[in-house]
């Protein structure tokens, strides 16, 4: 039986406040404007200066947060987990203060680009569309399109250049060799960084000690497997240590890796069974099968967006092992179990 968690600190630090957390590693946590109402981001020692993971979502009082912990650091690259607002949203506005290239895989960063200029299957309209062949009603949908690009706000620029990362990279940051771990389902090529000197995972957003990681499918790549990436992403984790110190994007740091990942793969199979258990009988949208999947209320778009691009991803996972056929009349899609 895997250990259970464990956190190591009783509270996350104040804005712009740097806590140690490990030999080299300093722990910031900065504010994020929606219900998840914070990002950790990691300062690395590298020589005389200090490596950035991830940038944290672009408002005044996250740069006033960083100008203090950078009051007496030096920051010499920005290495950016993802490519989602809250990890790479102040990257261009870092390095425009500070010099500090930006560290990226390269689908994150052309996904960015993608984004922010509401290009193709990644535009506003082709998701609202996408969601209303998946059931989503007119009045959440003008919601969504009030909303406009929200990805534009947390991310306003991009920064022109960067420094390509790869999977299974090796980082020399400061005395620590760091291997970088692609992994798929929440974004393209998410980029989590493991010291085994330290015995550290920085994890980004892969392994989350208290909520699940969002898994969507986007309207570029409409039957997608995300969920089923997501799943065996998390799995290769279990090559790791048990006693790993996982440094995550949101929550506290923790011990407890195997167990996490088992708690996470038994969520998901659970949510799955709901969902055929709904099905069985009739076909069901994705917008019918929100509530089911999540039993509660989505009060706004920005979670909307979220609860529909899941709701689809188990639903294409399902039909991905056979366990759902999917139905395509005056198009709508719905689904019923197999």
């Amino acid at each position: 039986m895997n250990a259970p968690i464990a956190y190591l600190h009783e509270t996350a630090p104040a804005p712009g406040v740097a806590v140690p957390v490990a030999p080299g590693i300093e722990w910031l946590c900065m504010p994020l404007p929606f219900a998840l109402n914070h990002i950790n981001l990691w300062l690395l020692a590298d020589g005389a200066g200090h490596a950035a993971v991830d940038t944290g979502f672009a408002l005044d009082p996250v740069k006033e947060a960083w100008k203090s912990a950078l009051a007496k650091r030096r920051l010499t690259r920005c290495i950016v987990t993802h490519c989602h607002p809250d990890h790479l949203g102040l990257a261009a506005w870092l390095e425009q203060e500070t010099g500090a290239p930006l560290w990226i895989a390269q689908g994150e960063y052309l996904a960015a680009h993608m984004m922010s200029e509401q290009i193709a299957g990644y535009a506003i309209p082709s998701m609202v569309e996408f969601f209303r062949r998946h059931g989503l009603d007119q009045a959440r949908i003008d919601a969504l399109l009030a909303r406009g690009n929200g990805y534009k706000r947390g991310v306003p620029e991009i920064p022109a250049t960067f420094h390509r990362l790869f999977d299974n990279q090796l980082l020399q940051i400061g005395d620590h060799e760091w291997r970088t771990i692609v992994g798929h389902g929440h974004a393209p090529e998410h980029m989590s960084l493991y010291c085994a000197e330290l015995g550290v995972l920085i994890s980004g957003d892969m392994l989350l000690p208290r909520i699940s990681t969002n898994i969507s499918v986007m309207a570029s790549n409409p039957q997608g497997d995300p969920l089923g990436l997501f799943l065996a992403s998390i799995d290769g984790f279990r090559a790791l240590p048990e006693d790993t110190l996982v440094l995550p994007s949101h929550g506290r740091p923790f011990r407890g890796l195997h167990g996490r990942v088992d708690q996470l793969l038994a969520h998901h199979a659970e949510r799955c069974d709901v969902l055929l258990a709904a099905c069985k009988d009739k076909a069901c949208s994705a917008a019918g099968l929100i509530a089911v999947l999540f039993n509660r209320e989505i009060p706004d778009p920005h979670q909307t967006m979220f609860a529909m691009g899941e709701a689809i991803a188990h639903l294409n996972y399902l039909e991905h092992a056979g366990k759902m056929q999917r139905i395509e009349e005056n198009g709508l899609v719905r689904f019923i179990s197999s």
